[in-house]
């Protein structure tokens, strides 16, 4: 693991016009499969696991899923078990992703999209319990209480980069922007730019994430309008204009997560969102692994994209 992971200056025209000086949180250094925050979120259950001499861990995706390929991986490397419970058709395990969690030891169980839905619930979680007892269950994205302490790392890092007066990040399960509320106290503006539609239960879910503490963090938004149409949808026009932006920076920003976050901060600079000599720490939580699945489905150009190497 590469850490602290490093900061990037992010030169754009429009962050010049507005006196702003935009930095990367390059978190989709840390490691060629395992970064982003799936490293973070992933790390303390990876430690409770093996302290409690458990044999593996359990969780939930898509077929495409970030979180899955980082887990399949991640539990290779520990010598744990991984067990992935996929959203989908059993044709999907041959994909970009689901194939190389395979070859990383991950057990896949498709289900239907009913009984998906069904994955946090606690009927279901006990059963599923039941039938992997030396297992532990980690929930869709990796959201849950463990998942904190490794997100802590990104604030203790950055008191010793550079100070700042906001962070951005893209947000999809809430675990992410839960530890760094948490963790900041109240130091930063935290904007969380939700990645899919009607995401407003989001916030609920991130409350339920910081528990007792909750009421003592008010300095967060989680803004629900630059979802682009939906999770893992996007515009051919925010498409190209990610194009152009990663050829001016030298940083790939996919359009699922990343991408979103930053077209995010460049329509807020254009609304004067942030006051002139602001710092602003954009967080790249990785996920740079989608991006072959997109290709797969043909849904970017080949010519503008590069598919990233996990040989």
């Amino acid at each position: 693991m590469s850490l602290p992971s490093p900061l990037s200056r992010l030169k754009l025209p429009i962050f010049d016009q507005k006196q702003l000086s935009v930095y990367v949180k390059r978190d989709d250094l840390i490691h060629p499969i395992i970064s982003g925050n799936k490293w973070r979120k992933l790390s303390g259950s990876l430690r409770y696991a093996k302290a409690h001499g458990l044999k593996g861990l359990v969780s939930f995706g898509g077929a495409y899923s970030n979180h899955i390929h980082a887990l399949a991986y991640a539990c290779q490397q520990d010598n744990l078990a991984s067990i992935g419970i996929i959203r989908g058709r059993p044709e999907y395990s041959n994909n970009f992703t689901l194939s190389m969690a395979r070859s990383w030891g991950m057990s896949l169980q498709f289900v239907s999209h009913l009984e998906y839905k069904q994955r946090a619930q606690r009927d279901y979680l006990e059963q599923l319990q039941k039938t992997y007892p030396d297992h532990l269950i980690v929930p869709e994205g990796g959201s849950h209480q463990l998942a904190l302490y490794g997100v802590a790392e990104v604030i203790t890092e950055l008191e010793q980069q550079i100070d700042y007066q906001h962070i951005l990040l893209p947000v999809g399960s809430g675990g992410t922007i839960a530890g760094l509320i948490k963790q900041d106290n109240n130091q930063h503006n935290i904007l969380g730019v939700a990645v899919l539609k009607q995401a407003s239960y989001l916030n609920q879910e991130i409350e339920n994430l910081l528990g007792r503490v909750k009421t003592s963090h008010c300095r967060w938004q989680l803004l629900t309008e630059y979802h682009g149409g939906g999770y893992a949808k996007f515009s051919e026009t925010a498409v190209q204009q990610l194009v152009a932006y990663n050829k001016q920076s030298g940083i790939t920003f996919e359009p699922i997560y990343s991408g979103k976050m930053l077209l995010a901060t460049i329509e807020l600079a254009e609304q004067n969102y942030f006051a002139a000599g602001d710092t602003i720490i954009l967080l790249h939580t990785g996920g740079l692994q989608g991006i072959g699945g997109l290709l797969e489905q043909g849904r970017i150009a080949k010519n503008d994209w590069s598919v990233p190497n996990f040989n």
